[in-house]
């Protein structure tokens, strides 16, 4: 149980930020509960003699597992599948996108998680800025690396043009 309970104490605070971690967290806090469930179990058995505390505790135990890790389950699909990870709010990115300065629109914006604890997205801006620059696109990385968490961004700028039409540019 001093086990158990102490490792699960030590992950506790990467559990907040990475699935794995939070994994171990759960299983170690599981193990923990496993543990005091046997001996509460034991004890009152002795003292009572009602051996249905054993079956009725474990079924206690089940549904605090259940409850505990029915997130993890959900996140780890999530990412097995690249969904938005939950912390992104896209509506906010296209709001600060679009209020840069000469950004007039922007496609093809996708957000997917590359690990547990990296985020990636790539987007199309659409400016009337004639002189773009590397100062522009290291400003919207540094951007999203502090706000919002997403370290990975890939940004392609394309100059509003009557002849040019990006085959990906769909409303969004």
């Amino acid at each position: 149980m001093i086990i158990n309970a102490t490792t699960a104490w030590l992950f506790l605070h990467g559990s907040k930020n990475d699935l794995n971690v939070k994994a171990a967290y759960m299983h170690m806090v599981a193990d923990a509960a496993v543990s005091v469930g046997v001996v509460l179990a034991g004890v009152a058995i002795i003292f009572t003699g009602w051996v249905w505390i054993d079956p009725l505790l474990s079924i206690f135990i089940v549904i605090f597992v259940f409850m505990g890790t029915w997130g993890l389950l959900k996140d780890s699909i999530n990412l097995s599948v690249d969904a938005v990870p939950e912390k992104i709010d896209i509506e906010e990115i296209k709001e600060y996108l679009l209020s840069l300065p000469g950004i007039v629109s922007l496609h093809d914006l996708h957000i997917w998680p590359l690990s547990t604890t990296q985020t990636a997205m790539s987007v199309h801006l659409v400016t009337t800025n004639e002189m773009l620059n590397n100062q522009f696109i290291e400003k919207i990385q540094e951007d999203f690396h502090h706000h919002f968490e997403i370290d990975h961004v890939t940004v392609q700028m394309e100059k509003i043009d009557a002849e040019f039409h990006c085959h990906l540019e769909k409303e969004i």
